[in-house]
């Protein structure tokens, strides 16, 4: 595709009072990017660097930029043009750091993206200093959340670095938001941005720019706090399967990948000129994998991992009578459900608005007295199941060895192995996903709707 063909799409950050440019879409910082003192204080715990607060402004724009207009129809990019006030804009248009941004950011989103960097008219508000405690010989940061890899990688990381270990909070449930031993204020604990719409909604969901947000801000965490290490904690099929399986018509998903991470550390050493690594424990298991190691911590006893949550669809779409559950049939939830069989639990039938999968048809398996069925989400379960179903039988295909070999070539660059070393972990991890898919499908008996469309869709 050209570039003339790609809808484009112009929006300009202003600072507070300003406006933007006729013809860009504005997006002013107080209304639509949001920052919060307290919250920048869990970072800035140290010392006040605006080239960080710029770099968080960006994740923030970016985001913002990816929400705020459909992908089109027929195809899937967009081109951006971003401009965004910052502090030291000779900093920020070295040709060094423009280029691994862009490089990132298009490998990430699919999307063009031409980001022009001005002069701020004023210097952003230094948060307060506050007191937050780290433990001196910070080694390693992980980002955690409400969701099973984040819970599970972290207890098995905390085994092994112990205190050298520190979290950055990337979601929004208050509870998991910890203090030490003494009750001191913990650092990273908060998220420092939130993203408004303005007076219009967010219409686009695909939300590849989560991946951006996720390494500026677990990057940031392991800048401040001396540590050079940041784990990702999604395991195998999260990770490697949206780049070897892509869902239906869109461009590959590379937001836990080591390829974007490897972009990503670039973007670090030519921004802030340290070497921060992205590494994956838990690249070569499978998620059902994971979670049986992390309940062996406990020896089968811990709980925490049912109150975690994988489902991305709001309250609106997954309630039962005013109660939120998860959907149960989309890729997360399947991939979920598969994984918690593999690992040999269970979780209550009313987790799940689809509460029964093995109902011979898709209405049949939803919850009594769930009325919001639409027909998305019967689109999102049949790409979900098929996501799977096609990532178990990929080395099964012929027509599967060069994008393949392509993968194993594209992760030994990133991950620095030999493409023969990487091939025997890809293949494992395949034939192990391909093992859990079978045995769950087979609990699922031959009158499930999930079999059936797997099986009609082996057959077509």
């Amino acid at each position: 595709m050209n570039d003339d063909e790609l809808p484009a799409i112009q929006v300009d950050v202003h600072e507070e009072g300003g406006r933007a440019r006729a013809g860009r879409i504005p997006c002013e910082i107080g209304s639509n990017l949001i920052f919060k003192t307290h919250n920048l204080a869990a970072y800035f715990f140290a010392k006040w660097e605006p080239v960080v607060f710029d770099l968080m402004l960006l994740a923030a724009s970016v985001e913002f930029c990816d929400r705020v207009r459909h992908r089109p129809a027929l195809g899937w990019g967009r081109a951006f043009e971003l401009r965004l006030p910052v502090h030291d804009p000779d900093v920020w248009n070295q040709k060094s750091v423009s280029d691994t941004l862009q490089d990132a950011l298009e490998l990430l989103t699919g999307d063009q993206w031409k980001v022009t960097f001005i002069k701020r008219k004023k210097p952003a508000l230094e948060p307060a200093q506050e007191l937050f405690y780290l433990d001196t010989g910070a080694e390693a940061v992980i980002p955690f959340s409400d969701g099973l890899d984040s819970r599970a990688v972290g207890a098995l990381m905390a085994q092994e670095y112990g205190s050298r270990l520190v979290r950055v909070r990337l979601g929004s449930k208050k509870k998991d938001q910890p203090k030490d031993s003494l009750g001191r204020k913990q650092p990273f604990m908060a998220l420092p941005y939130q993203v408004k719409p303005g007076a219009s909604h967010f219409i686009e969901s695909t939300a590849r720019s989560r991946g951006f947000k996720f390494a500026v801000l677990s990057g940031s965490a392991a800048y401040f706090a001396k540590a050079r290490k940041v784990i990702v904690p999604e395991s195998g099929q999260g990770a490697l399967g949206p780049t070897l399986v892509p869902v239906g018509q869109a461009y590959e998903d590379y937001r836990n990948h080591p390829r974007f991470m490897k972009h990503m550390t670039a973007f670090f050493k030519a921004l802030l000129g340290c070497d921060i690594a992205f590494v994956f424990p838990r690249l070569w298991f499978t998620k059902g994998e994971t979670l049986k190691a992390y309940m062996a911590l406990s020896g089968g006893k811990n709980v925490e991992w049912s109150k975690t949550r994988s489902c991305w669809q709001d309250n609106r779409h997954v309630s039962v009578n005013n109660h939120r559950r998860q959907c149960g049939t989309c890729a997360a939830c399947m991939l979920r459900r598969l994984s918690v069989h593999a690992a040999d639990l269970e979780e209550p039938a009313d987790t799940y608005v689809w509460e029964n999968l093995s109902a011979p048809t898709f209405d049949a398996g939803a919850a009594k007295g769930f009325d919001k069925e639409t027909r998305a989400q019967k689109q999102y379960a049949i790409a979900g199941t098929l996501h799977l179903d096609h990532l178990a039988y990929l080395k099964q295909s012929r027509a599967a060895e060069r994008p393949l070999n392509l993968a194993a070539f594209q992760l030994a660059r990133a991950l620095g192995e030999s493409e023969a070393a990487i091939r025997v972990k890809l293949d494992r991890l395949l034939s192990q996903h391909e093992k859990e898919w079978k045995t769950y499908m087979n609990s699922l008996g031959p009158q499930s709707f999930i079999v059936q469309w797997a099986d009609n869709d082996q057959s077509a």
